[in-house]
């Protein structure tokens, strides 16, 4: 049973992101070229996705955990999400694209947390399991990018078509998987478990709110490569754009496999400590890329090849440390507290900051066929994700090992006995 449940989360999660790779990479390129966006315009269409995830817990909270079997809010998601991506090309202008975005986004960003709460649920090892399924997620973004650059889609409305039609079969998909009843049903149930409020009981523990600090604050330099690569490579004139920056999530791969074993043997502290470590590398070989001559191809590689690492033993170790951290009640709360965290407030303030300092570096004159200064451009989250490494190293501590429960209930029965 569990391997043909891995089969079909493995599966899910290979539409899942297969639908965020067809248009999330390549959508800063066809507003800047296509559309004629301005570098903010761009910044906020990308913090669209942030506004989805901070309306995400709420309707979660109140639908899902509430009245609705996740399996079928996430179908209703996908096919609802699926009409939308095909209205967004038929919005030429800021003012139409913008909310036709959020909406789409808003319909998005749940699935991202029901998927993960869904996963963690049934997988039996959910440590060692979940980061092999999810591995499954990189493999679909490459799939979603190879598609749109198979029909020259990084500059056009077909992005949208390609993501639509797999957002549809997504949904659809999402009807096989195993059953799973919301768990707030009842007559006792507060308005703030509801929302998924109940979560944010975690905070009393010093180390997650470190922890919380530390993933909101390393979000805002983290956009800036989301918003930004797409028009530093188109600025380079790269040739099939999209599936070069692919090795990113072939080395998601690698990274999905061995961290478990990083996990066990490192701890949450090193892993993720890792993570952010890899960050500001990335950025500091980026803006090293930035009129490099005969090494610029190597090094913008490097940083593309990183991504496995600053993705994996951050997000995804972090996923894990707030599973283990929550009780089976508020896992579906927590998950949506993070996703709030990492792709809602810290998204939206991350990419509006880098669509800001996107435009504030435009060059004048065109210089060596490059319209912004992106030697500074690179160099701003480089340092802001170095200030968070720092944080996270003084402050964040490993939560205590659990012990056996058969040795928690003798020490209790012994405490219970003794005058």
């Amino acid at each position: 049973m569990q391997t043909s449940l891995k089969l079909k989360l493995s599966t899910f999660m290979f539409l899942q992101y297969f639908i965020w790779g067809c248009w999330y990479v390549s959508m800063g390129t066809y507003l800047a070229n296509t559309l004629k966006f301005e570098g903010a315009q761009i910044g906020l269409a990308y913090g669209a996705f942030a506004i989805g995830a901070m309306i995400s817990p709420f309707l979660v909270g109140l639908i899902a955990d509430r009245y609705f079997a996740s399996e079928k809010l996430l179908a209703v998601l996908g096919i609802l999400g699926g009409v939308m991506l095909c209205v967004l090309p038929q919005c030429k202008t800021f003012a139409a694209f913008y909310p036709a975005l959020i909406l789409y986004c808003a319909l998005y960003v749940p699935t991202l947390a029901l998927g993960n709460s869904l996963s963690l649920s049934h997988l039996a090892n959910p440590k060692t399991d979940f980061p092999r399924v999810k591995m499954l997620s990189a493999v679909g973004w490459i799939g979603g990018l190879v598609a749109v650059n198979t029909v020259n889609g990084a500059e056009s409305p077909i992005q949208f078509y390609l993501a639509g039609g797999a957002s549809i079969a997504f949904g659809l998909f999402s009807l096989t998987l195993p059953h799973t009843p919301p768990k707030k049903t009842g007559a006792n149930v507060s308005l703030g478990e509801i929302l998924g409020l109940d979560a944010l009981a975690l905070l009393k523990k010093p180390a997650f709110a470190i922890f919380i600090l530390c993933m909101f604050l390393i979000c805002i330099p983290l956009y800036f490569y989301f918003v930004n690569l797409g028009i530093y490579l188109s600025e380079l004139k790269w040739e099939n754009m999209l599936v070069k920056t692919s090795l990113a999530q072939v080395s998601d791969v690698f990274f999905f496999l061995l961290l478990p074993l990083c996990l066990r043997r490192l701890g949450y502290k090193v892993t993720i400590f890792l993570g952010i470590a890899c960050w500001v590398a990335r950025y500091f070989v980026l803006s090293g890329s930035v009129g490099a001559g005969a090494a610029q191809t190597a090094l913008i590689f490097s940083a593309i090849l990183l991504h496995g690492c600053c993705y994996d033993f951050l997000f995804i170790a972090g996923q894990l440390y707030v599973d283990d951290e929550a009780n089976e009640r508020i896992r579906g709360a927590a998950q949506g507290f993070i996703a709030f965290i990492l792709w809602g407030v810290g998204a939206f303030v991350g990419t509006l900051l880098a669509g800001k300092v996107l435009a504030v570096h435009k060059l004048a004159a065109p210089a060596g066929g490059m319209n912004y200064d992106w030697q500074a451009i690179w160099r701003t989250p480089a340092w802001g994700a170095a200030a968070v490494l720092v944080i996270f190293l003084i402050f964040f501590r490993n939560p205590p090992k659990q012990e056996p429960k058969e040795v928690i209930a003798g020490r209790a029965e012994e405490n219970f006995e003794t005058p």
